[in-house]
């Protein structure tokens, strides 16, 4: 389903890079997927549907799961949306369908990215040092606080979830936590999608992209901020996105 891979193992970079989990139903993409990012100086591990995909997380929880959207049993799509449920792991989802419904959907359900089959490995390797790299470089808040409170949720800028007025956590993917990231950075600012793509690393997307919106359309669900008229996350016409609260710096 994608480019032969035998013929750019050569001279692949031998460092720790971190630890991938490949989901993958196709047990000849899940050897070679695993054994060009092995090249690459990543570790490995492999599923081939969520129940394996959820051992492998419990035994040695990765930094980033190459997640099938067609599995046997649960699909991509709900292995992903039970999984932001719980945790933050950067996900990018691997279909054979290429409509622009399924990258969508695929991102409302809390993954970080979306590649087409058949692709090329270099490509897939490209988007996995891009997200781990945001990963590792997230917007800090103003003088390095721990927690932030906004419109009477919290922010916890490092376990990376938010908190609800009744303590409850509601966790994030690792792209909703950048933009919310960027929103508590900026409160009461005007942020066009450029500036929003700069803020959260996003440099890699291509014209016209529009995750952004999807992004802000899921937090504001997650922060029960009605759609058609948001009280924090504010649309402004021509202009960008808002966030229209006061931020407390709390420790």
């Amino acid at each position: 389903m994608f480019t032969p891979l035998r013929a750019v193992l050569n001279g692949a970079e031998m460092e720790n890079q971190g630890h991938i989990l490949v989901v993958d139903d196709d047990a000849e993409i899940r050897s070679l997927v695993a054994e060009y990012l092995t090249q690459h100086g990543y570790r490995v591990s492999t599923a081939r549907d969520g129940a394996q995909m959820r051992q492998a997380i419990e035994t040695g929880r990765p930094d980033l799961i190459v997640l099938d959207l067609m599995l046997p049993g649960e699909d991509g799509l709900a292995l992903c949306r039970d999984l932001r449920a719980r945790s933050d792991l950067a996900v990018i989802m691997l279909t054979a369908r290429r409509e622009e419904i399924d990258r969508i959907i695929g991102i409302e359900m809390g993954a970080d990215d979306y590649l087409g089959k058949p692709f090329n490995p270099r490509e897939l390797l490209a988007r996995i040092k891009s997200i781990l790299r945001r990963s590792r470089a997230l917007p800090a808040f103003r003088g390095d606080a721990k927690r932030v409170r906004f419109a009477g949720w919290t922010l916890d800028l490092t376990a990376r979830h938010l908190i609800d007025r009744q303590g409850v956590i509601v966790p994030l993917s690792g792209a909703q936590f950048r933009l919310m990231a960027a929103f508590v950075n900026h409160p009461n600012h005007v942020l066009d999608r450029d500036r929003l793509m700069d803020l959260t690393q996003r440099r890699d997307a291509p014209p016209f992209d529009r995750s952004i919106d999807v992004q802000i359309s899921r937090l504001r669900q997650l922060l029960q901020d009605n759609g058609r008229e948001p009280r924090i996350i504010k649309t402004v016409r021509n202009g960008g996105y808002v966030l229209a609260a006061a931020v407390e710096r709390l420790d």
